[in-house]
């Protein structure tokens, strides 16, 4: 969905401008999940934007493992995924570098969303928030994508790398993942914060001068959302 869509440039783009406040080039996923898109935007940061010392680290409060593992085992492109749990409200000291959230920041109860913007304030990391939504679908319409998505499973399965046997019987065969896809989008979209709910998310992180926010929408395939925050420079 990301390549189809067109966010892994406009992903760049963002890193891009927020690692100009950051002390070293790294960037620190939050809620990575299975790797998500941050990996190619590491790759486009490399070699489109010529950031070649650019390290990425994954982390998650319930990583996967297993991907941590196939990750880990290969040093060479300058990405890690952390094992252990890393909690998003309270990252460790030593993690250093651009902090990213891409489309998981709408999974944050207001409370905990406010705390992982300000943990990122007090400690001084630039953070990124993207979600692929901006929730201006009126909400009493919002099951109108059900189906809409359900059949966009059924499309890009195809395009899938690596395809597996599992994924096509429950795709195609038992539809079960098209199912849970068209659910999962469809709900993402009515909890997404919009512009308005991230005034409020800021209130009070806002009126100092050390630290500055950014919030848009990016328009194209698909309407989205950003934050971005960066210390400022003395």
């Amino acid at each position: 969905m990301h390549r189809i869509l067109g966010t892994n440039q406009e992903l760049a783009d963002l890193v891009s401008k927020a690692l100009k406040y950051s002390s070293k080039p790294s960037i620190i996923d939050l809620c990575s999940g299975s790797g998500g898109a941050m990996i190619e935007v590491a790759r486009v940061l490399k070699e489109d934007y010529q950031i070649q010392n650019l390290t990425l680290t994954l982390t998650d409060l319930y990583p996967n493992k297993e991907l941590a593992n196939n990750i880990n085992q290969d040093t060479r492109g300058g990405i890690s995924y952390i094992s252990t749990s890393i909690d998003a409200t309270n990252i460790p000291s030593d993690l250093l570098g651009v902090r990213t959230m891409v489309c998981s920041f709408h999974h944050m109860k207001p409370g905990t969303a406010r705390t992982i913007l300000k943990n990122a304030k007090d400690m001084k990391q630039p953070i990124c928030i993207y979600e692929i939504s901006d929730n201006s679908f009126p909400i009493l319409l919002w099951w109108i994508a059900l189906p809409l998505n359900f059949l966009m499973a059924l499309l890009i399965t195809p395009f899938v790398r690596s395809l597996t046997w599992k994924q096509i019987l429950f795709t195609y065969l038992i539809p079960l993942v098209p199912i849970f896809f068209a659910w999962d989008g469809a709900v993402s979209n009515a909890r997404t914060y919009t512009l308005k709910d991230l005034d409020i998310l800021l209130k009070g992180l806002d009126e100092e001068e050390d630290y500055k926010w950014e919030k848009g929408k990016i328009t194209g395939r698909a309407k989205k959302i950003f934050l971005l925050g960066a210390p400022v420079k003395n």
